[in-house]
């Protein structure tokens, strides 16, 4: 009931009594708003029961004007990407002649791929920079009775590097291909990756013999702006001693392109699933005199495209030789205890890279070391931490490792080059491994060491 003193003027009439009408209409009065307040406090209570999560959002005490008052939407990830929206309309994934077998070729996969990012706008931010590793070993438990467990190390490794700067990683353990295995298998788990992550642009391959050394480096991208393919080689030895160890194709960055589907396509006939295979083994080694093995490989086939069809090839694909893209872990190795007292030199006389700081913002730290590593060279005889050292011929799973060097050589690098890696990720967390050579005991570094002195 409404109070007439409260729904129209009041009578100017000396007959009328505010004072005996405003007793009447109290009562009437506490009774709406006590109706009022008992119906606010049922709908609080059901709200309660049916949403029990509490509210964390901070009290607004400050003005609108300083404080960002868009709503939170909690579909998106810490990455500001959103994880939960995947829109109706139609993009590859819902044409059925698209496949991620290597025998169905893509086509238009630039348009497709730029439609997709179109429609889910979160990832077209950044996706310039955007990289996903790939990396992988054998479906079965190895031979090696070590060979697992140096497996599972090389994959910490690789997943230390990538929490650290920020990129994604995928690891197959299977064969996407029945006939394309070894060295070959790799092609149709790249071309899946490209297919399974149109939100990158670059898909990064690494060998699983092959581990982290630097673990602040991170790839010049802009370096590779007008390339769409990246691996370590060296023009010289293709075009003048036409040599297969000219590039190594166990590391590879390449763009998530169309140029890299036909590519794929192109390097994959070359391999197991070609019925021209032995063809192709006995032309790559009449092509190249110091390749002793008849079998047609991965990193012939890329030398051989580059020599014979150096126009449709070169300008595409960037030989990085100015670091350790990957390295050859015979001569690096051996200076791991070095690197790390000229590093542990540069920090006595820098209180800024001294300090402790979180893991996610290691890469300031790496720019700031970058001022002191001028005068440190790349590649051999440098003392910089190489990027990748890459343990080829040593075969961890198998342990049927090359001739060459003794298998206690591998095994033993192996361990010391983990053991390096790793302590660049520990120091972090407030532990580092005393001896390179031992995996199993740690020290503590005193929280805020004296310049002077190193951590270990």
């Amino acid at each position: 009931m409404v109070c007439p003193e409260f729904s129209h003027p009041q009578s100017s009439s000396p007959m009328a009594k505010p004072r005996n009408r405003s007793f009447w209409c109290l009562p009437d009065a506490f009774l709406v708003f006590g109706v009022a307040f008992l119906a606010l406090l049922l709908v609080a209570s059901f709200w309660s029961f049916f949403t029990p999560t509490p509210n964390f959002e901070p009290t607004v005490t400050d003005p609108p004007s300083k404080l960002n008052m868009n709503p939170v939407d909690c579909s998106e990830s810490g990455f500001g990407v959103n994880l939960k929206s995947d829109p109706k309309n139609p993009t590859f994934y819902d044409d059925p002649e698209m496949s991620y077998s290597l025998e169905k070729p893509v086509k238009d996969w630039d348009k497709k791929r730029a439609e997709w990012l179109k429609q889910h706008p979160s990832f077209a931010a950044g996706a310039r920079e955007r990289i996903v590793l790939v990396t992988g070993s054998q479906p079965k438990p190895c031979k090696n009775p070590i060979g697992d467990h140096l497996l599972l190390r090389f994959f910490k490794n690789k997943v230390d590097y990538c929490r650290i700067h920020g990129y994604d990683i995928f690891y197959n353990n299977l064969l996407l291909h029945p006939k394309m295995g070894s060295y070959w298998a790799k092609l149709p788990v790249v071309k899946a990756a490209m297919l399974a992550h149109p939100e990158a642009e670059w898909i990064w391959w690494v060998d699983s013999d092959a581990l982290f050394t630097d673990m602040e480096f991170k790839l010049p991208l802009e370096r590779y702006k007008n390339h769409n393919l990246v691996v370590h080689g060296w023009p010289k030895l293709i075009y003048e001693k036409k040599s297969w160890t000219s590039l190594n194709a166990g590391v590879f960055l390449i763009r998530n392109c169309q140029w890299s589907m036909d590519l794929i396509n192109t390097w994959s006939s070359m391999g197991p699933m070609s019925k021209d295979y032995e063809k192709w083994g006995q032309i790559q080694r009449s092509t190249f005199k110091d390749k002793l093995f008849p079998e047609s490989d991965d990193q012939s086939a890329m030398v051989y495209l580059l020599y014979t069809e150096k126009e449709k090839y070169y300008d595409h694909i960037y030989l990085e030789g100015e670091f350790y893209f990957e390295g050859y872990w015979v001569e690096i190795v051996g200076g791991y205890e070095n690197t790390t007292e000229r590093y542990l030199e540069i920090e006595r006389g820098a209180p800024k890279l001294r300090r402790r700081h979180a893991e996610k913002v290691s890469e300031q730290y790496a720019a700031f070391r970058e001022e002191f590593l001028k005068e440190a060279g790349n590649g051999k005889g440098s003392w910089r931490r190489p990027l990748i050292t890459h343990f080829t011929g040593c075969q961890p799973c198998s342990g049927d490792h090359n001739q060459m060097y003794a298998g206690e050589s591998c095994w033993n690098g192996m361990v010391k080059a983990l053991n390096f890696a790793d302590n660049q990720v520990l120091r972090k967390y407030g532990f580092v491994h005393s001896d390179l050579h031992d995996s199993s005991t740690v020290t503590e570094i005193p929280f805020d060491y004296p310049a002077d002195e190193g951590p270990w």
